[in-house]
């Protein structure tokens, strides 16, 4: 690990007081230091790979960053800037390059794609004229301007890594980011974040016109061993780029039969789809609108004298294309496709159209042996993971080829990262044994698991009034639910894990269609509770909802139960409940307890760094859920748990809101924590003297967000209540490209896996602030992601062992397994808990539309479903009586 330089600003917590709000002095808070040269603590050390390539360069160098901007000559017509396609630019920029490659050397140079250029040499600025060969032969003309924003002095960076700068520069980061991305630009198919080959490979056809593709993401980081590439192996589903008839002859049954009708399904298939047209010379890019209503043969339309000497004359298409372009049009029954915009109808012949390469197939449409095929080899082994990123690295196609990044000064070294790294011992647990007695678990060293067999729950909930809905009651006989072997077997199974579990108060036949309606559905939850409660003479504690199948209905059941009528529910599939397997009734056992406010295992000991310490202490966890990135109108929603229970520190209470499209920043924190803590001390007579917050979706260019927006409202909302808890902050990650695999068989698991418990803080974590990997789970498929925790502030001090033995820890306590899982519970929580608010959402907006909607029902008026509800508190606020309570596991 790299030394501290002597005279850095130190930052430790350890060595001052937490500083003022920046509104009273000024400061600006930054992420910690380590606080120590990393942890010691460990069962044995193992020896890993990993996929940090180190990268190094000329702190002489200099990076020189131009802004660019491309208009056509000619005006458009309307008077709008006409908006260029990315594809466009890129050859733009290519045909001045060409056309001047002494002054303009492309090998010399990184694009972004659209305003950034980045050159190693200097570059002439100003505006030139560009002319560019585009449809029909025709020449067009373009204003290229060019103009010097900043030069990158990569000692700058050097500073960052030895430590003599406090504030990463971001800006020589992201022009060395480009320069890596270049020669895969140039050579590969660049999806997002990832590259993919041109041409699949053949075994990887998935069949119905599509494709399975390996690439990679590759991004750079600053290291404690200085700047590395880290490069991880990435698989998608495409369209394959062929014709779009073709495509059809794959895709769709039956499709080119005589008789064949359908059009529905092709429609369905090819709406949204990018298409290059073959009947004239472009490399422009369409997207299909749909098809036309008539056939090819029956289509017309109006021709106009561009002179306007003549009047326009009526022409039918397969006409036009005969005479315009000396084509016949073969498939006259088929309809065209309209490839219009902005409301102008452009008709073309599906034969004359080909699907563009690099078309993203959405996994879950995919059919279940395509989707198993891609999940298997998505999910490779280790060795098959380590042998794929290491090609990648050196392949021709790949950032280090094509010799653009040596033109820059920058070398990379193309042999992963060896390092050693800690195993943390597993703690001891309690389950509860027979007659109740509190016993110790040792669980299995391998795997880290442990199981239920002639053990019960540490505290198991008493169930007297519980109620079946069974929505598979007029299903196929096949389909149906078994009430009576069901509801024994699940009641007994409760009984051994010590919940004293009563008979159903009432079973009530449903149907699956009643999932559909809404309005219908909150009348029949309302009756089906308030007619339980009636017969089991108390509030009802939990429905279980049984189905034939998954049904998006789940999410109104999920909304109207949860925020509108307040009981807990339990859903589970027939198929899965007739089967009755001992694991499965454990599972639903351990969901059920959980929600009820029960516990189902805890740690001997006190959480590591706690346990010799007075007061309580609270774990929150915070995400926020963004929508899909098509949709561009529905909120973001944002999530906060937090535990209520010391010292167990097992049992969330949990709040959800709405906020901006996609803002990550959760607008209103400082709220949800007051509550939170509201809730604690009513549960408790007590407030937490400490905090605990685990943050999770916050990437690296997001931690001043999360410090000196998120973190110090939260202060002065706190301080407004003369209230002053200590308070550490931790950003919890999984989207991040890191993989550790192990170098030889002894130092893996028994699937080639690091073992649970693996903690890397040295060698490829950062330079000098506070953060680590840690592997918590068993990787029982594919290769394991560790999570990566960084420490943005520290009132607690905590050294690396004690901060690292307590997260460990916390990952056997999660409420649904029974074994350590790979993300510190509390992010686990939030994260469910705001998928929950995105399942919210989804039934508030489709249930406005009127049919969903029974005016019968006073609690579901038009104001709490109006247009505004989608950003509206109230649509999303938990029923009072499941506040304190596990709903979401």
């Amino acid at each position: 690990m790299m030394p501290f330089v002597p005279g850095f600003p130190s930052l430790k917590i350890s060595e001052r007081e937490p500083p003022s709000p920046p509104s009273r002095n000024g400061e600006k808070l930054h992420p910690i230091e380590r606080p120590d040269k990393g942890g010691v603590l460990a069962i044995r050390t193992v020896r890993l790979r990993v996929n940090h390539f180190p990268v190094k360069f000329n702190p002489d160098s200099i990076i020189r960053h131009y802004d660019i901007d491309v208009k056509p000559m000619v005006a458009s017509k309307h008077g709008r800037p006409l908006k260029i396609p990315k594809s466009h630019l890129a050859m733009i920029r290519n045909k001045l390059f060409q056309d001047d490659p002494a002054q303009f050397p492309l090998s010399m140079t990184a694009y972004d794609g659209e305003k950034n250029i980045f050159s190693a040499v200097e570059l002439p600025i100003g505006n030139f004229n560009v002319k560019l060969e585009e449809e029909d032969l025709k020449v067009q003309s373009y204003i290229f301007s060019i103009k010097l924003v900043n030069e990158l002095k990569l000692g700058k960076l050097k500073d960052y890594l030895t430590g003599n700068l406090l504030t990463i520069p971001r800006d020589i980061l992201q022009g060395m980011d480009v320069v890596m991305k270049e020669n895969p630009t140039r050579c590969m198919i660049s999806v997002g974040r990832s590259f993919h080959p041109v041409e699949p490979y053949q075994e990887d056809d998935l069949g119905f016109g599509l494709t399975a593709s390996r690439g990679f993401q590759p991004g750079l980081k600053a290291t404690s061993q200085g700047l590395a590439l880290c490069l991880d192996y990435s698989v998608l589903a495409f369209r394959k780029r062929m014709s779009v008839i073709d495509f059809l002859h794959e895709h769709i049954r039956y499709f080119g039969q005589p008789n064949f009708r359908e059009w529905g399904k092709v429609d369905w298939a090819l709406r949204g789809i990018k298409v290059n047209v073959t009947h004239r010379k472009t490399k422009q890019k369409y997207t299909i609108g749909g098809l036309t209503r008539q056939n090819t043969l029956q289509l017309s339309f109006l021709v106009e004298d561009p002179e306007k000497k003549v009047p326009p004359r009526k022409i039918r298409l397969v006409d036009y294309f005969r005479e315009k372009y000396n084509m016949d049009i073969k498939f006259k029954d088929y309809p065209c496709l309209d490839l219009g915009r902005n409301g102008r109808k452009n008709y073309v012949p599906m034969e004359f159209c080909l699907l563009v390469e690099g078309q993203i197939y959405p996994k879950d449409k995919l059919l279940k042996p395509a989707g198993l095929f891609l999940k298997d080899i998505s999910l490779a082994p280790p060795q098959d993971r380590q042998t794929m990123i290491s090609q990648m690295v050196q392949s021709e196609d790949g950032p280090c080829g094509g010799g653009i990044v040596q033109n820059f000064g920058m070398e990379v070294k193309t042999s992963m990262t060896p390092l050693v790294s800690r195993i943390l011992g597993p703690p001891e647990l309690k389950l509860a044994g027979p007659g109740g007695k509190v016993i110790k678990i040792t669980v299995d060293p391998d795997k880290c698991q442990w199981n239920l067999l002639g053990r019960a729950f540490v505290e198991g909930k008493r169930i007297e009034r519980w109620a079946v809905l069974d929505f598979s009651y007029y299903s196929d006989q096949r389909d149906q639910l078994n009430p009576d072997h069901f509801i024994p077997k699940l009641i007994a199974r409760c009984k051994n894990l010590g919940m004293q579990m009563g008979n159903p108060v009432l079973y009530e036949p449903a149907s699956m269609e009643q999932l559909e309606n809404l309005g219908g559905l909150y009348q029949l939850l309302e009756r089906v509770t308030t007619k339980a409660s009636q017969i089991g003479r108390g509030q009802l504690q939990i429905l279980v909802c049984v189905m034939d199948k998954r049904h998006s209905g789940y999410k109104y059941l999920k909304w109207i139960s949860e925020t509108r009528i307040g009981v807990v529910t339990q859903c589970c599939l027939s198929s899965h409940a007739n089967s009755a397997k001992d694991q499965y009734l454990a599972n639903l056992a351990l969901k059920i307890n959980a929600k009820l406010g029960g516990s189902n295992v805890e740690l001997i000991d006190r959480l590591p760094y706690f346990e010799d310490e007075g007061g309580h202490v609270m774990f929150v966890g915070a995400d926020v859920n963004h929508p899909g990135s098509r949709d561009t109108t529905s909120p973001s929603m944002a999530a906060v748990v937090a535990t209520v229970n010391w010292p167990a520190a097992n049992r969330y209470v949990a709040r959800v809101r709405p906020q901006n499209h996609r803002t990550e920043k959760i607008l209103n924190f400082d709220d949800m924590c007051l509550e939170l803590v509201d809730s604690y001390a009513a549960l408790n007579k007590v407030k937490p003297d400490k905090i605990v917050i685990f943050r999770d979706g916050v990437s690296e260019g997001q931690f001043d967000m999360a410090l000196n927006e998120e973190l110090i409202s939260l202060k002065r909302a706190f301080q407004r209540r003369n209230y002053f808890p200590t308070i550490t902050l931790i950003v919890a990650q999984k989207r991040h490209q890191t993989r550790l695999f192990p170098e030889s068989r002894r130092d893996g698991g028994s699937t080639g896996n690091v073992p649970p418990g693996t903690v890397v803080d040295t060698t490829i974590v950062h330079p000098f602030e506070f953060d680590f990997y840690l592997c918590s789970h068993y990787g029982s498929l594919g290769t394991s992601k560790p999570t990566h925790y960084h420490v943005l502030w520290d009132d607690h001090k905590f050294t690396s062992d004690q901060l690292q033995k307590l997260i460990y820890n916390m990952c056997f306590t999660f409420a649904r397994c029974t074994k350590p899982v790979s993300l510190v519970p509390p992010v686990y929580y939030a994260d469910l808990v705001a998928y929950r608010g995105r399942l919210y959402h989804e039934a508030v907006m489709e249930g406005q539309s009127p049919p969903s909607v029974s005016s019968a029902s006073s609690s579901l008026t038009s104001s709490s479903l109006s247009s505004v509800a989608s950003f509206d508190e109230r649509s999303y606020r938990l029923h009072t009586d499941l506040e304190n309570f596990m709903f979401f596991v």
